[in-house]
């Protein structure tokens, strides 16, 4: 079969009527899979059911024909449905869910056509909000971008909360933005030309260029949020993040089908709101993802002792953005403080008892402003809102601590929505609403009364069928029931003389006939329409609840935010309890300065870690770190990376003490490799993240430098890094660690008093080396390479031949006498190359006198004075 896109409307009127309403279907969505709903089956045809067949591992068939072809189908039960949808959002794919619009059969055969089918729904990897597609403990945002006159433009929608925000920013952030969003899809116009989203984000959607349009952007948002204008929300002259935002907020409301009632409101970032993390930072930090990829052993892992979901998915937002504003990372220190208590005595362990019955709120919130809420989810909403209560009960009420003063008042009980909640929802309610029983007894009068129907049918056919017995004298007599005839009176053939006239035969049997009487007729069209009618008013009634708490869903979006806070800051301090870490002191002088600080994810990796101090001042700048491989360099620092991030998360760190001056971004240059995709080698990806790092750094950012100029010759790495920490010294001015294993660099210590030597100190035992990883003041006196490359596994006969040739090229150098400097200044010209013929000849020519044939003959005798 031709591709569907290519289709006239001649050709699909000679397909059959059901295949036609799927084409002009499946014609609006192209380039997406269509789920078309027939009966219990969700079908898929010609090139989808090809496509879906080889992605979801299901059966392609062919079934009849339409306009003279076969018809290629796959399909999958409309119960299964959601495991499908759910593989193929995480191969990056969307899906387009097709439902019947007409409620029977019946409807179906007066409308005389294939029953109505619409679109009901547009699952993508950026727009989902059913708990079956979502990862509990992290988010998936949708991303829009676009880029005018050097300026990008970011908008960024988590559709599960509600959480809506542009920047500004410059071109060259994108790669931090996409490190720290991890967006689950990003839309970007046509024309726009960006290689490093293909290997960043999972999906990518291009839309028409006038879809990112700032005017249309402004009349569609003030139109949302009902407002006159945006400035209220700070987001006036921002037309570039404006344009992506409406193109954002335009695609998810289209997959949707209806309005975003959750999102009631837009925020600005601003690139001072939190600390600088490029994303080559958060890559070496490990901050939630190691170097190898996988989510353990990380910070994240490490910290996440949250008890809900809510808590978990802050934490992880938290670690990414480590907060610029001061006073707000106090106010989470005193917060913390106040629930580990002075000696552990808090109310920590309280507070965490209390979270774990707590639901995932703010998803539950977001599918009720959908309308796609399910009856278990209002039922844990319910039991959640119950117990709001004693969460609050351990808050402590000082005002001296006045984030968990305000997260005590946030966490007031909603009792209206409690009070809807009991009254309506059934204690164990069905999973779906078309099962029944979702309604609470009581709740409905009507509802009450056609369930009794159907509960008492039993005892009614045991009393007709005792009446009937009595009336007719036969013993045998049975009321029975079965599908395909309804209600019946039985009779064998022996008695059917003693049937009263009433009874009308209903079918005749080998045995016994089957009869129906009036009485038992009317009951039977009351009891099977009962269940009919049932779950048709449990439908309308579970409708009607849902409009009476879509209201309140900014309420309960308040208080979701307020448990996944406490929640996180509860997580602080149990893991403050649990691997000892102490509350950091943010200064307002100039210094980093850390007291028995550990890296605190490799301290729970090891047996034994030695603690080790670090200061940093505007007197001691720079601390020259040397020493062996695998003496503990990198690791030393990262953990200065890691204190200082974790400070400005709100947390406590784990350092003895520890005292922090203004910071206001780190940067890292830690290892290196290959970038095959765009084409650049390791050094040349050591020499890209250096160059942003001298841009980028400020006298207020810490850097870490480990092992610059690795990937290139001996002297033209020593002359790069020997440049590089002379350019922090003397223009960033940055807080700076660099490490580095050419000696040569540590007589920077004498040239500047701002630059400290230390080194992590090794021994030599017998024929092994024990590594002391304490950071001890100077220069270190050996790299001891080849005992690490022994300890690597080399051969030994590869490591005797390394050391007698280390032997000779030492001696060799002592032979020599003692090396030059090789930074010594590059001697001046001598003064009698300044005096040749031919450049005093050259300045004594007069260009603008000379006519054409004479200043060819200059130049010919120029060439011959130069030769």
């Amino acid at each position: 079969m031709q591709t569907i896109k290519t289709l006239t409307e001649q050709e699909i009127a000679s397909h059959t009527p059901m295949m036609q309403q799927y084409l002009k279907l499946k014609l609006q969505h192209p380039d997406t899979l269509l789920f078309y709903r027939m009966g219990d089956f969700y079908e898929l045809f010609f090139e989808d059911a090809e496509q879906a067949a080889r992605m979801l591992d299901i059966t392609l068939t062919t079934r009849g024909q339409s306009a003279g072809k076969p018809i290629k189908m796959a399909g999958v039960p409309y119960h299964a449905l959601e495991p499908y949808l759910a593989k193929l959002v995480k191969l990056g794919e969307s899906a387009v869910i097709c439902e019947q619009v007409l409620e029977s059969a019946e409807a179906a055969k007066a409308n005389k056509g294939p029953m109505e089918r619409a679109v009901s729904r547009i699952v993508t990897p950026g727009t989902l909000t059913d708990a079956a597609l979502l990862d509990d403990r992290a988010d998936a945002p949708l991303l829009a971008l676009q880029l005018n006159r050097g300026v990008l433009g970011l908008a960024w929608l988590n559709l599960a909360n509600g959480d809506f925000r542009i920047v500004e920013t410059e071109p060259e952030n994108l790669l931090s933005h996409l490190e720290r969003l991890r967006p689950a899809e990003a839309l970007i116009p046509d024309s726009l030309k960006l290689p490093v989203l293909e290997s960043r984000v999972p999906a990518i959607r291009r839309l028409a260029d006038w879809q990112f349009d700032a005017k249309t952007a402004q009349e569609l948002l003030t139109s949302h949020f009902g407002t006159h204008d945006l400035a209220g929300f700070g987001a006036e002259g921002l037309s570039v993040a404006l344009a992506a935002a409406g193109a954002l907020f335009d695609y998810a409301r289209t997959t949707q089908r209806q309005a975003l009632a959750h999102v009631s409101t837009l925020k600005v970032e601003t690139e001072g709101d939190y600390l600088r993390l490029d994303a080559h930072t958060r890559r070496n930090l490990e901050i939630s993802e190691t170097l190898r990829g996988e989510p353990s052993p990380t910070l994240l892992s490490l910290l996440d002792l949250s008890q809900t979901s809510m808590g978990s998915r802050w934490l992880r937002h938290c670690l990414h953005h480590p907060l610029a504003s001061r006073t707000a990372c106090r106010a989470r220190h005193q917060a913390v403080a106040c629930l580990l208590g002075d000696a552990g005595d808090g109310p920590m362990s309280a507070v965490a008892a209390a979270l774990r019955p707590i639901a995932d709120i703010e998803r539950i919130a977001t599918r009720i402003a959908l309308r796609s809420v399910r009856p278990r989810e209002l039922a844990a909403l319910r039991e959640s809102l119950g117990s709001l209560d004693a969460l609050r009960a351990p808050l402590p009420l000082e005002r001296d601590v006045a984030l968990l003063a305000q997260l005590h008042a946030e966490l007031a009980t909603p009792v209206d929505a409690l009070l809807l909640l009991r009254a309506a929802i059934a204690a164990e309610p069905a999973t779906q609403v078309r099962d029944g029983g979702v309604i609470n007894r009581g709740y409905d009068v009507e509802l009450d009364e056609l369930r009794d129907i159907q509960n008492n049918c039993g005892e009614f056919l045991v009393a007709l069928e005792a009446r009937e017995r009595e009336r007719t004298g036969i013993s045998t007599l049975k009321v029975e029931f079965n599908r395909v005839h309804g209600f019946y009176i039985e009779v064998t053939h022996a008695n059917t003389d003693k049937v009263p006239e009433d009874y009308r035969r209903r079918q005749t049997m080998k045995n016994a006939e089957r009869y129906i009487t009036p009485e038992l007729k009317a009951f039977e069209d009351k009891a099977l329409s009962a269940q009919d009618r049932s779950l048709a008013r449990e439908k309308l009634l579970y409708d009607e609840l849902l409009e009476q708490l879509v209201p309140l869903v900014p309420r309960l979006q308040t208080i979701a935010h307020a448990v996944a806070l406490l929640d996180g800051l509860n997580a602080f301090a149990s893991a403050a309890a649990r691997f000892d870490y102490r509350q950091p002191d943010l200064v307002d002088e100039p210094v980093i300065e850390i007291i028995g600080g550990r890296h605190p994810v490799v301290e729970r990796q090891v047996d034994s870690f030695i603690s080790n101090d670090a200061r940093l001042a505007p007197t001691r700048r720079m601390l020259l770190v040397t020493g062996p491989n695998m003496g503990g360099k990198s690791t030393y620092m990262r953990q200065v990376a890691l204190i200082v991030l974790l400070a400005h998360c709100g947390a406590f760190v784990p350092a003895t003490s520890c005292r922090i001056g203004p910071v206001d971004a780190i940067f890292t240059r830690i290892g290196a490799s290959d970038d095959l995709a765009s084409g650049r080698s390791t050094f040349m990806v050591e020499m890209t993240e250096a160059a942003a790092i001298l841009n980028g750094a400020t006298d207020k950012s810490l850097v870490l430098m480990d092992e610059i100029g690795r990937g290139t010759s001996t002297f033209d790495g020593m002359a790069l890094a020997y440049s590089i920490a002379k350019h922090l010294l003397d223009k960033n001015q940055s807080y700076a660690l660099f490490s580095t294993h050419y000696f040569e660099l540590t007589r920077l210590g004498q040239e500047y008093p701002e630059c400290a030597n230390v080194h992590l100190g090794a021994v030599e035992h017998g024929h092994s080396i024990v590594f002391l990883h304490a950071v001890q003041d100077g220069p270190a006196s050996q790299s001891y390479g080849i005992e690490v490359a022994a300890l690597a596994g080399i051969p030994p006969s590869v490591v005797r031949d390394a050391k007698r040739r280390l032997r000779s090229l030492e001696n060799r150098e002592v032979a020599s006498g003692p090396q030059d400097d090789l930074f010594a200044s590059l001697p001046e010209p001598e003064s009698a190359q300044v005096n040749h013929p031919a450049l005093t000849e050259l300045a004594e020519l007069d260009p603008d006198s000379l006519t054409p044939r004479e200043a060819l003959e200059a130049l010919y005798r120029l060439r011959k004075l130069a030769q």
